[in-house]
């Protein structure tokens, strides 16, 4: 007998039947599933906002607690064309960013709580650096670096849409 057709006829084969076989199909499908929950949940983490500055329309993710104003876009290596993130403080203050651990590089303006750009900084990636409001702000909006200045916006600009962001946590 050769070794197939004692393989088609062994008591072990049925262990693999389709039965064992569509319990394994369906723990590798459920697993997967997982892994791309996982992966997409990562992805996009934080809720967005419409923002506006005169004509420019703005995606701007929330940063509202101190842990997501912590991270802000630690890590990141990418930040699509009219996205950024909005960090929100609890009061108007002169405010300072750095980042350290920030890997793409970015311009902040900071906004005062009537909406008004206070400054516009440009920051390096990885630096430790702070950049400092030159006014009290209760807002700093974060976009690719170049962004504000391509679209000639400047200090004394109005920012709309703060007014439906959440309070800060």
């Amino acid at each position: 007998m050769s070794y197939f057709q004692r393989y088609k006829s062994s008591p072990l084969r049925a262990d693999w039947s389709s039965t064992g076989l569509h319990r394994q199909s369906r723990f590798l499908a459920t697993l997967i599933t997982l892994l791309l929950l996982a992966v997409s949940a990562r992805a996009d983490p934080l809720l967005t906002y419409p923002l506006r500055i005169g004509q420019h329309s703005i995606r701007a993710e929330i940063a509202d607690t101190p842990e997501t104003r912590r991270r802000g876009l630690m890590f990141r290596t990418h930040l699509a064309d009219s996205s950024g993130m909005i960090f929100i403080f609890p009061e108007e203050h002169r405010i300072s960013m750095w980042m350290k651990n920030t890997l793409i590089p970015l311009s902040v303006a900071f906004i005062d709580s009537d909406g008004r750009i206070v400054n516009i900084e440009q920051m390096q990636p990885r630096s430790e650096q702070t950049h400092s409001s030159t006014g009290p702000a209760k807002f700093a909006l974060e976009m690719n670096q170049g962004w504000f200045g391509e679209r000639g916006i400047e200090s004394g600009d109005v920012v709309t849409g703060l007014d439906r962001l959440p309070s800060p946590r």
